[in-house]
C-alpha cells in the first residue's frame, strides 16, 4: 500500500525507495532528487497509519534515512506531491476539534509548564544557530542576499516604525524571549522596555545582557504571566508569542491587550499563522517542541480582535520569509551538530533537525505565513498609508535619522 500511494501521487521531484529488503523503486521525475531508505520492516505501516505523528518519530528513532539529497528534498517531496493523499488518515483530523481545544487550554501554571519544556533548554543551542541578538522569530529578508543578522535588523525596525514610538515612551513587550526586540527598542527608540517571559533562562540570559550593554535603567524583564500583568502602555508588542496562547484564550488575550495599552497607544502582534482554515496542531510538534501550541487562522484572530476594544488599523502577511529564517537556522545547527550529538544525544539531535526542516517545509509550501496584526483604541492614531514604514528605510532595516 505504501508504494502504491507514492507510484499513484509522486510527480514533482524524484523520489527513490528502499525497502529494508534492499528493493529499491523510484517514483516521480525531475528535481529536487532524493533516496529514502527505509530500515524496519513496519516502518512504513507506521507512517501511514498516522503521518502527522509517526513521519518525525520514526526519523528520531532512526527507522529511515536520507541517502542521496536532504531530509529537506524529501519533506518537500512529500508535503508536495503525498500529503493531500493521506489527510484522511490522520487521527488529528478525526479528533481535531477536541483534541486542539484541550491540547491548547494553557492555565497560567500549564503555560509555565509548556514554556519550560521547550525555552528553558540551554542557552549554547540557541547561540549555535540563532543570529548574534538571539531574535528566536521569523526574520524578514527585504532584499536578496540579507544576512540572518540583517534581517532580523529589519524585521526589529519595522516592528519599531509600525509601533510608532517617541523617546520616552513606555512599552510592554510580551513573550520577551532573550531579549533582543527589547534591548533594540531601547537602543533604536530611546524607551522604557518591560518584558514579560516565563522561561527562568531567558530572563536570566536577557537581563545578563541588558546589563553588559548598559541598558539596565531601560529595559527590565520579569518572570511573569501577561493575563496578571498591570500597567499603561504607549505601545504593546508580542512577536512569535501568540502561538502559545491557545486559541480558548484568544479573546482574554486580546482584551488583556486593550487593558495595557494607553488610549493613544499602538499595539503589534506578530505571529504564525494559517492562510487556511482552522487545523488542529501537528501532534508531532505538540509531543515534542510546543506543548500547548496552536497555530491560529487568520479568521480566528480577527473574530477575537473584533470582540474587543481595539481596531485592526494594519494587517500584513509575510510569505516565506520563515522559510528563509528557518534554512539559516537549520545551517547554522548543522554546523554544530556533532556537539551537540555528544551533549545532547543522536535522538535530541534529529528531532531538533526534523522540526526545523519540517517547518521550513510549512512555509515553502504549505499554507504557514506570519501575520502582522497592528492595533490601536482608536482609528486616527495611525497614519492612513504605509508610507511612514518605508521613507528613508536602508537595506539593512535602519533608517535615515539612525535610530
Amino acid at each position: 500500500m505504501f508504494t502504491k500511494l507514492l507510484q499513484e501521487h509522486v510527480r514533482r521531484g524524484t523520489l527513490t525507495l528502499v525497502t529494508p529488503d534492499g528493493t529499491r523503486r523510484t517514483f516521480g521525475d525531475g528535481s529536487p532528487r532524493v533516496t529514502w531508505k527505509i530500515r524496519r520492516p513496519r516502518t512504513m505501516l507506521k507512517i501511514l497509519m498516522n503521518p502527522d505523528a509517526n513521519l518525525g518519530e520514526t526519523y528520531m528513532n532512526e527507522e529511515w534515512d536520507v541517502e542521496e539529497g536532504e531530509l529537506v528534498d524529501l519533506l518537500t517531496i512529500l508535503r508536495t506531491n503525498v500529503e493531500a493523499a493521506v489527510s484522511g488518515r490522520r487521527v488529528s483530523t478525526l479528533l481535531g476539534p477536541v483534541t486542539t481545544l484541550f491540547s491548547s487550554w494553557n492555565t497560567v501554571r500549564a503555560s509555565l509548564s509548556n514554556v519550560s519544556h521547550h525555552y528553558n533548554l540551554d542557552e549554547a543551542l540557541f547561540r549555535a544557530f540563532l543570529d548574534r541578538n538571539m531574535h528566536y522569530s521569523c526574520a524578514y529578508f527585504r532584499e536578496d542576499g540579507m544576512t540572518l543578522e540583517a534581517a532580523q535588523v529589519a524585521k526589529s525596525e519595522h516592528i519599531r516604525s509600525k509601533l510608532r514610538l517617541q523617546p520616552g515612551a513606555r512599552v510592554l513587550d510580551i513573550g520577551s524571549g532573550w531579549g533582543s526586540l527589547a534591548m533594540h527598542l531601547a537602543e533604536r527608540a530611546d524607551v522604557h522596555v518591560t518584558g514579560l517571559t516565563l522561561s527562568t533562562e531567558q530572563a536570566r540570559a536577557a537581563s545578563a545582557e541588558a546589563q553588559r550593554r548598559g541598558l539596565s535603567e531601560q529595559v527590565e524583564f520579569r518572570l511573569e504571566d501577561y493575563r496578571q500583568h498591570r500597567g499603561e502602555y504607549d505601545g504593546v508588542v508580542s512577536v512569535g508569542m501568540f502561538e502559545h496562547v491557545g486559541r480558548r484564550n484568544f479573546d482574554r488575550f486580546f482584551n488583556q491587550v486593550g487593558s495595557l495599552l494607553a488610549p493613544d497607544g499602538v499595539a503589534l502582534i506578530h505571529t504564525i499563522g494559517h492562510t487556511a482554515p482552522p487545523v488542529p496542531t501537528n501532534p508531532w510538534i505538540a509531543r515534542h517542541i510546543f506543548p500547548g501550541g496552536y497555530i491560529p487562522s487568520a479568521s480566528e484572530v480577527v473574530r477575537a480582535i473584533e470582540g474587543c476594544d481595539l481596531v485592526l488599523s494594519d494587517s500584513e502577511v509575510w510569505r516565506r520569509h520563515y522559510a528563509s529564517t528557518l534554512r539559516e537556522w537549520n545551517r547554522r545547527f548543522q554546523a554544530s551538530r556533532e556537539t551537540f550529538q555528544r551533549s545532547h544525544g543522536e535522538r535530541f539531535c534529529r528531532m531538533w533537525e526534523f522540526y526545523l526542516t519540517v517547518c521550513t517545509t510549512a512555509f515553502e509550501i504549505g499554507r504557514q505565513v506570519v501575520f502582522q496584526f497592528q492595533l490601536a483604541h482608536r482609528n486616527d492614531v495611525v497614519p492612513l498609508t504605509r508610507d511612514y514604514l518605508y521613507n528613508g528605510q536602508a537595506s539593512d532595516g535602519t533608517v535615515a535619522d539612525g535610530r
